[in-house]
Formats: structure tokens, C-alpha cells, sequence
């Protein structure tokens, strides 16, 4: 049975739902320990994912019910057969890995693109500098993929109190930095930073490390913030003297 009042998602809630078969088994395989129940429509009944969610939950004495009304009324599209809900929790990050810094990002979108596109390129460490999107919405966390469950995450309320917690090399991600992406050499244990979608990093953040651009014509102003993150994880995944 589960013992939770369930409403359409709100920020000050204690827990916040995964909608869709694919992001449940992802928060069920990484992390069931948060996981304070499932509900599944009965229009899911003959879905294979929907009875490996069920055997899951059924190990891991996680309660799991079909209710098809209470799934609409928490806010659940048509086509999602199944609704987990989980406890909010910000794992600690690794000070011994390089982090990806998003200061200010403002898109659940494009927030939880990142998150999944970090996991792609083996990033698992993200610090997110307030205020910003809130990660623990269901559309971040559909976004994600799920992919939200597999990295670490926190909070900071300014860059400053990050940079107390993990000093390391820093790297700021400017469509007017010094050094062209191709050309950018990290030292490990490094910080990538980007800024938020309508403005990017202002002019202090140069003082803390080195800038880069990623080069591109003049056609546009600037690319959007997770196209830009998409191509720098890669660029250093794929250099492997970038790499470190």
C-alpha cells in the first residue's frame, strides 16, 4: 500500500514521480532504495515492462498497485502504463573526477539532455549552481531518460560555495573564449562551466580558470545550451590528450 497523498508534482515535495516503463527500470536498477512505490495502468497489464517493474518491486518489497485514475490525476501522459514514486536525495560527488558545472540553467528540457548526454559520455558528476530548473521535476527526470538515477548530483546556492567544496582546474564554456574547444587542453580533475540559456557566463567567471569557445559560423548568436555540452563531452571524450 502506499501511504503517499498523491498530487500533481509541486517543487516543496519530499518526492517526485519518473513517468514511463523505461525510466522506472532505470531508478529500479540504480537506486530502489528510494523508491516508495509504483502504480501501473491496467491498460499495462500485458506490457513486459510493466511485469519486470512488477517482479522488481516484488523483491525489493516495493509497494506496487494498477490505478489508472490516480496516474492521470498526478499529471502522467496517455501512453505512460506506469508512474514510480520516489524519495528526493542529492548524492555526494566525486572530488576526484572532472564535473560538469551548469550555472543558472533555466530549460527542465534541456536540463535533463544534459544529464542523459553526460551518462552517454561516462560524465557522472554534475553540479548545478542555483537558482535553476528544479532536477527533481518529472519532466527533467523524463528527459533524462532515467538517466538522472545513474550520475551525482548537487546543489550549490553560488559558484563560490561549489569552488570551496571542489577546487580544481576550471574551464568556462564562452562563445567568446580565448581558446578554441580543438585546441583546449585539460588538466585533471577539471570543472567544465556553462552558463544559462539566454545569457551564458558573465565576464567575472574569467577569472576563474581558462575560457573556450566552441567555434561556429556567424550565422547564429549562440548554440543552444545542451547542443553545446553534447559537443564538448564529446570532443573530450573521443581526444584522448584532452582527456587526461
Amino acid at each position: 500500500m502506499i501511504n503517499i497523498r498523491l498530487k500533481r508534482y509541486k517543487k516543496e515535495f519530499e518526492h517526485s514521480y519518473s513517468f514511463g516503463v523505461f525510466p522506472i527500470l532505470e531508478l529500479l536498477n540504480y537506486n530502489p532504495q528510494y523508491v516508495l512505490g509504483v502504480i501501473a495502468h491496467p491498460k499495462g497489464l500485458e506490457n513486459k515492462g510493466v511485469a519486470k517493474i512488477q517482479d522488481i518491486c516484488q523483491i525489493n518489497n516495493i509497494p506496487f498497485e494498477f490505478h489508472g485514475k490516480t496516474i492521470a490525476r498526478i499529471g502522467a501522459r496517455q501512453n505512460d502504463y506506469a508512474v514510480a514514486i520516489f524519495q528526493k536525495h542529492e548524492p555526494d560527488l566525486n572530488p576526484s573526477t572532472n564535473h560538469v558545472i551548469l550555472v543558472n540553467p533555466s530549460g527542465m528540457g534541456n536540463l535533463g539532455t544534459i544529464i542523459r548526454t553526460m551518462l552517454g559520455f561516462n560524465f557522472c558528476d554534475l553540479a548545478i549552481i542555483e537558482s535553476a530548473a528544479d532536477i527533481f521535476h518529472p519532466e527533467v527526470v523524463r528527459a533524462s531518460m532515467g538517466a538522472l538515477f545513474n550520475i551525482r548530483f548537487h546543489r550549490f546556492s553560488n559558484f563560490s560555495s561549489y569552488l570551496e567544496a571542489f577546487p580544481r582546474n576550471f574551464y568556462l564554456m564562452m562563445t567568446d573564449g580565448d581558446v578554441p574547444l580543438p585546441l583546449a587542453k585539460l588538466a585533471p580533475a577539471y570543472g567544465l562551466v556553462f552558463g544559462p540559456e539566454n545569457a551564458g557566463l558573465s565576464e567575472e567567471y574569467r577569472g576563474y580558470g581558462t575560457s573556450i569557445n566552441i567555434p561556429q559560423s556567424q550565422s547564429i548568436d549562440s548554440l543552444n545550451l545542451a547542443v553545446s555540452v553534447g559537443i564538448t563531452l564529446y570532443h573530450l571524450k573521443t581526444n584522448i590528450t584532452a582527456q587526461g
